[in-house]
């Protein structure tokens, strides 16, 4: 058993309200309680980081790699302590590594090294998010046409196998997926989001009633909402429950775009990174184009960490702090079903959280604590 620790700040942010000069208490990696700073008990090690925000650490849904080890190509522990460390710089006490459509034997190779990561003892990984290779050739994007498909029920049912406990998203067209391809990913206990997808309006909101749990970056390579066709878009925000991850960047939506879906959206919205890095070997070789990449001069991923993002969501977004921070924190846990642990500071909840300066322009050291 390890010693309880006080952690104080001038503001904490629970996920839920805003407290002003309060403690969070944690021990053995749990959140005991939360209390005014006065009522520390005596003898409590404690650690005052004044005027700062003691938040939930973020979570990222969708990253490809970091510091120039793409996952896909070098799908080994070593790429995954790279996602953690990058994704750790930025708030993020969890990722979920991606891997965008590629061979069969690429996935495998894949789910391999999280399990050896996870038997090693590894932290902040916490499955596989497989976009592709079952998406619509229209709507592909930087992904690469010829491996795209239809699948077969074998095809799905043997990736589902050899990647049970570890695949935990898988983005497809609903619109090229059978109804019993969907059954049997949603059975497997797999979230479904449907994404590079040219579905119609009726065909997407049939499948959101019918086992999709989510939309893969809302507004990039789908059919977009016209009048008269309202698409994937249209669908996303006229469905009460379904969710979508969206890219704050500037540059895979404008601002004022991503204003829009949050007004109509409010809660359903949530924040991922999409963040690639260089690379020069395998399908996807992205090359640096100022803050964000591109492959063979298309738009093929950001060069966001989840507090940049964040930072965008507030500057130039305009949304409240707390609700940018439940954005990229309570959110992705609650489509994932981690919110009775993660993204929430309170009692019985993991203690991993993040330390943000109370002036988000601050060149002050952002950083984890747990």
């Amino acid at each position: 058993m390890g010693a309880a620790k006080a952690y104080i700040a001038n503001l904490i942010f629970t996920g839920d309200e805003w407290l002003n000069h309060h403690a969070v208490i944690v021990e053995d990696g749990i959140i005991k309680k939360v209390l005014s700073k006065t009522d520390i008990p005596a003898g409590i090690e404690t650690k005052n980081f004044g005027e700062s925000i003691i938040a939930p650490a973020f979570i990222d849904l969708q990253i490809y790699g970091a510091y120039e080890k793409l996952f896909a190509v070098y799908p080994d522990t070593n790429s995954l302590h790279l996602l953690n460390k990058y994704s750790n710089s930025g708030g993020a006490a969890f990722c979920m590594p991606t891997v965008a459509t590629n061979k069969t034997e690429v996935f495998y190779k894949c789910i391999d090294a999280i399990r050896i990561y996870w038997q090693q003892g590894g932290k902040g990984i916490l499955g596989l998010h497989a976009e592709g290779p079952w998406i619509n050739k229209e709507k592909r994007g930087a992904h690469i046409e010829s491996l795209i498909h239809r699948p077969s029920l074998q095809e799905v049912e043997a990736l589902l196998n050899y990647g049970k406990d570890v695949i935990r998203i898988i983005t497809l067209a609903p619109e090229v997926c059978s109804r019993e391809v969907i059954d049997l990913i949603r059975s497997s206990g797999v979230k479904i989001f449907a994404g590079h997808s040219n579905a119609a309006y009726g065909e997407s909101i049939e499948s959101f009633d019918n086992g999709i749990d989510a939309v893969t970056h809302l507004y990039n390579a789908m059919s977009p909402l016209q009048h008269r066709s309202p698409g994937l878009v249209g669908a996303t925000f006229d469905h009460p429950a379904i969710k979508a991850s969206i890219i704050a960047d500037g540059y895979h939506v404008d601002y004022a775009a991503i204003r829009i879906a949050k007004k109509i959206m409010g809660e359903r919205l949530f924040a991922i990174t999409d963040a690639v890095t260089t690379s020069t070997e395998g399908y996807y070789q992205h090359q640096p184009d100022g803050d964000k990449y591109t492959a063979d001069n298309i738009l093929s991923g950001s060069a966001l960490t989840m507090y940049k993002a964040f930072q965008n969501l507030v500057k130039h977004v305009g949304i409240e702090t707390g609700e940018a921070i439940r954005m990229c924190s309570l959110y992705p846990a609650q489509i994932m079903g981690f919110d009775d642990k993660l993204g929430m500071i309170g009692r019985g909840y993991r203690s991993n959280m993040v330390l943000l300066p109370e002036l988000l322009n601050s060149a002050d050291e952002l950083r984890l604590i747990s």
